[in-house]
């Protein structure tokens, strides 16, 4: 079932809902990692403006495929947000940047450190102007290092981590994921930050905000938790092994092939869902009923779940996986999660109005609250659409004085 679907043709009312609401956000913020924090924090109900330059905007509009002249990718990437159009290269411009900080609970920074100084979107500018806001600053390698100043993406970053290294074949070369893997966890990692920030401050009698310094492949570097005690403990450097990983949780976890050619995921992480998959397969349960038996046994268990899997269709194989209390899933494409029960029942791909192209289809909010539910109240925004409200209403920049600033271009 799809959620949320608003009429087509313009921006819906909004009234914010959700966990966050009542947060107010600025980004000064491009492409995919720091806008990616702001998007999810707006979905939870934060009020987030998203700074870009005037005439041009933020890159992230024509990133990705189009339809009739119109990018899909920022329709996602900029939902739930105000946009506001600003030329900090211009000197003129540091009074409504000064505004927006004063405005702000959060601001949201990916560009290298000397241009923050430029900018005056560098820490101590940002805590001498406001106190009390909390400060997300993204970039390649990290803020104290000495390539503070250089440039990074999220390729880079995952490629730093470890992650990359580990994906992939054995004998293969290493593969990166089909998406902005890197990009996207610092973003998510970025907003928990936040997040967190939010309820110190929020006990702190004096409101002290927070610098949060966070580099690219930090995230991943994180995730994969046990790469570096493996290191220091038994030398091991993890290699790449398929989709049986470099460290599995227990003796099955791989992908097979049906009979009617539909790639299945099999993971067991326990030793009683090993020994459901040796039962199912009909080998002797005796001589895997202990974690040594199953890891010595591996190759063993596995060519055979291979073989039996080849000769069964897919529904076949999954049902009886599942009455055999073994994890097991389809590999799905989008096509599959458009028409999957599931999905549809968890209302995991929301309907909303789009200016541009009527109704589209996306992401609902995740995750999923049932006091305080987040919302898709608007895809992206065109180039400084709310320049009026954010200018005029939040910050109180008369119509002349805003007058002025688009006739110096800074607006």
């Amino acid at each position: 079932m799809e959620t949320g679907a608003t009429q087509a043709g313009s921006t819906p009312p909004h009234e914010a809902t959700g966990a966050l609401a009542g947060v107010r956000i600025v980004e000064f913020a491009q492409v995919i990692a720091g806008p990616i924090a702001g998007t999810l924090m707006a979905d939870m109900g934060a009020e987030v403006v998203h700074v870009e330059a005037p005439h041009t905007g933020d890159t992230a509009r024509t990133m990705g495929p189009a339809k009739n002249g119109h990018h899909l990718w920022w329709k996602v990437l900029g939902r739930n947000k105000r946009s506001v159009t600003l030329n900090l290269r211009e000197e003129s411009s540091r009074p409504v940047v000064e505004k927006l900080i004063a405005w702000a609970d959060v601001v949201i920074v990916t560009f290298r450190s000397e241009t923050l100084r430029k900018f005056g979107l560098d820490w101590e500018s940002v805590s001498a102007l406001n106190p009390s806001a909390i400060m997300l600053q993204i970039s390649g390698y990290g803020a104290n290092t000495s390539k503070s100043n250089a440039p990074g993406f999220g390729k880079m970053g995952e490629a730093r981590s470890g992650v990359v290294h580990l994906t992939g074949f054995d004998g293969g070369p290493p593969v990166h994921t089909g998406f902005s893997h890197g990009d996207t966890t610092t973003g998510l990692m970025g907003a928990f930050a936040v997040s967190a920030a939010l309820v110190r401050r929020g006990t702190d009698p004096q409101r002290r905000g927070e610098w949060i310094d966070l580099a690219l492949h930090e995230t991943l570097y994180r995730l994969v938790e046990w790469q570096v005690i493996l290191y220091d403990q038994l030398g091991i450097v993890p290699q790449r092994s398929g989709n049986a990983l470099a460290v599995a949780p227990a003796a099955v976890i791989n992908t097979y092939l049906s009979l009617d050619e539909v790639w299945i995921t099999v993971t067991s992480a326990t030793t009683r869902s090993v020994v459901n998959v040796v039962r199912l397969l009909g080998l002797p349960v005796e001589e895997y009923d202990t974690v040594e038996k199953q890891m010595q046994g591996r190759a063993e268990i596995d060519g055979a779940l291979a073989e039996w899997i080849a000769r069964t269709d897919a529904e076949t194989a999954l049902t009886a996986l599942e009455n055999a209390g073994v994890v097991a899933s389809r590999v799905l494409n989008v096509e599959d999660i458009f028409s999957d029960e599931v999905y549809r029942e968890r209302g995991n791909i929301v309907t909303v109005a789009d200016q541009d192209l009527g109704p589209v289809r996306m992401p609902s909010v995740v995750p999923t609250m049932s006091n305080s539910p987040g919302q898709v109240w608007r895809t992206g925004p065109r180039l400084g659409e709310d320049n009026d409200l954010v200018y005029g209403s939040w910050l109180g920049i008369s119509d002349d004085e805003r007058a002025r600033y688009e006739d110096d271009g800074v607006i």
